[in-house]
Order: structure tokens, then C-alpha cells, then sequence
């Protein structure tokens, strides 16, 4: 594997390797099994296989989260290695903004509610680093996972804005054997912690077998009483939202496609997860 932590020498790269298509896989590191899962769909669909390891500042609202996420290149490194993704690009945030970037970016609705509405900036900072990878590397197809679900829907109406000829693939969440969604803050849990956090998915389980036969009020009120339980947990947010413009539901005939949407802080590591409850 080439590891690349200029943007000049890597472009001099890629265009020698002019005419092969190209797959992306942003990432800010701390990788796990559901990264190396976008690899080897990037793998099978491309000639070419990126992995970007940049822990983007803009991306946090929080200052004391941005100081506290994994870092560890050298594990990240071997694991990449042993995929066998073929570029990683590594770069410092002085190499990729070397002037403070400035814009502005307006996703509508998508970019408001759930995530838009807990972490302000969190989605112009995902805006500001996808383009300005995409000024780099010029990918064919860029790879996210569905875990983090709202982000994939801004991505896909930041390439609608860009007017960009990238083809965005969305991969299934990539889960532990718990039913806990992996993570890079996984890292950061205690063992009990761990294990008590696959309560999350066993709720959401819950609400989709539910469905049929409960109301949405009953299905969030159940959903808030059994994780709440948790000594050290708290419910910041359950939503069920339509899959394709993210807008909340009260009624399950208001939409055709449903999906579950949760954060949940579990001592001092904030979870997200999301079930599609019918489609």
C-alpha cells in the first residue's frame, strides 16, 4: 500500500493512473471491520482503492470531542494493509486547509433536524472536507456506511449541488455480534459500558417488530423508558423519519419508508444508530 500525506504527490499519482476508476473511502481514522467493509465493496466495484485517514476539526462542535477521538495510524495502517486497500492518504489539517475554510453550505431540511439540530456546524464541516477531497481526488465512486445515515443523505445533496460526477455508495451498518452498531467511539467504552450498549439495537429491534400493532408515541415512550433505565444512559434524541427526506412522522401511513433514528450518550461517548422499519 502507497501512503500518500501530500495532496501534490498524490495527484502526480493518480494521474499516471489516468483511465483506471477510482473508489473513495473517507475516514477519520480508529478503523474497525465496518471500514474495512467500505474497502472491500470499493475493491470489488473499482481499480483503484483511496482510504483517507484525516480526523477533520470542522466536523466538531465540541472541542474536548475532537481532543478525545481514537487516534491510532499504525494499527489503522496494518489493518488497511491487510485489505488490501492500495492508496492511503493521510494528510495534516494545514495540507488540506491551508487557508481556514469559510464556506457556507445549505442542505434544507436534511441538514436541520436529528444530528443538524444537536451538533450545529457538524454538516457544513462533513460539506467542507467531502468537496475539498473530491477537488483531490476526483473519485468515481466514494463509499459511506449507512450507520451514519443522515450524513449519507447531505453527501448525496452536496454531489446534487456540486454538480459532481461522483457516484455515492451507500453500505449496510456494519454491526458487532451484540447488534451494536461498530464505531470508532466504541473504543472509548468501558466493558460494561460495551456491553450494555447493545440495549440500543435490541430497542430498535423492538420498535420494528412493534410496529404493526403500536403508535409511534408508544413505540418513542418505550424507547426512552428502556434505555433511560440505564444508570449512565441518556436519550438525546428518537426519531422515526421518513428515509428519504429525514422529516419526522407521527403516523406510519405518512410515509412508505420508514426509518429509526437515535443518539444516545452512554457515560461520555454519544452513540448513533438507525433501523429501517419498513421500505
Amino acid at each position: 500500500m502507497l501512503i500518500f500525506d501530500k495532496i501534490e504527490s498524490l495527484q502526480l499519482f493518480l494521474k499516471k493512473s489516468k483511465g483506471k476508476t477510482i473508489g473513495f473511502v473517507p475516514t477519520m481514522g480508529a478503523l474497525h471491520e465496518g471500514h474495512l467493509s467500505l474497502i472491500q465493496a470499493s475493491k470489488e466495484k473499482t481499480d483503484i482503492t483511496i482510504c483517507s485517514v484525516f480526523v477533520n476539526p470542522a466536523q466538531f462542535n465540541k472541542v474536548e470531542d475532537l481532543e478525545k477521538y481514537p487516534r491510532n495510524i499504525e494499527k489503522d495502517v496494518g489493518m488497511l494493509e491487510q485489505k488490501g486497500c492500495d492508496l492511503l492518504f493521510f494528510p495534516t489539517v494545514d495540507e488540506m486547509y491551508p487557508v481556514p475554510p469559510t464556506k457556507q453550505y445549505d442542505f434544507g431540511d436534511l441538514g436541520v433536524v436529528m444530528e443538524g439540530k444537536h451538533r450545529p456546524g457538524h454538516f457544513n464541516g462533513v460539506g467542507l472536507v467531502i468537496e475539498r477531497f473530491f477537488e483531490i481526488i476526483h473519485p468515481d465512486y466514494a463509499f459511506f456506511g449507512e450507520k451514519d445515515f443522515q450524513q449519507l443523505a447531505v453527501i448525496r445533496e452536496l454531489v446534487r449541488q456540486l454538480n459532481s460526477s461522483t457516484v455515492i455508495v451507500g453500505c449496510p451498518i456494519y454491526r458487532e455480534k451484540s447488534g451494536l452498531a461498530m464505531s470508532s467511539r466504541n473504543e472509548r467504552l468501558s466493558e460494561k459500558e460495551k456491553e450494555d450498549a447493545q440495549a440500543i439495537f435490541k430497542a430498535l429491534e423492538h420498535v420494528k417488530k412493534k410496529s404493526t400493532n403500536s403508535t409511534i408515541a408508544e413505540l418513542k415512550q418505550y424507547f426512552f423508558n428502556t434505555l433511560n433505565q440505564y444508570q449512565n444512559f441518556e436519550v438525546e434524541y428518537f426519531s422515526v423519519a421518513d428515509g428519504n427526506t429525514l422529516q419526522p412522522i407521527t403516523n406510519w401511513g405518512e410515509s412508505d419508508y420508514c426509518v429509526a433514528f437515535t443518539a444516545v450518550n452512554v457515560g461520555s461517548v454519544r452513540l448513533i444508530d438507525n433501523m429501517t422499519i419498513f421500505s
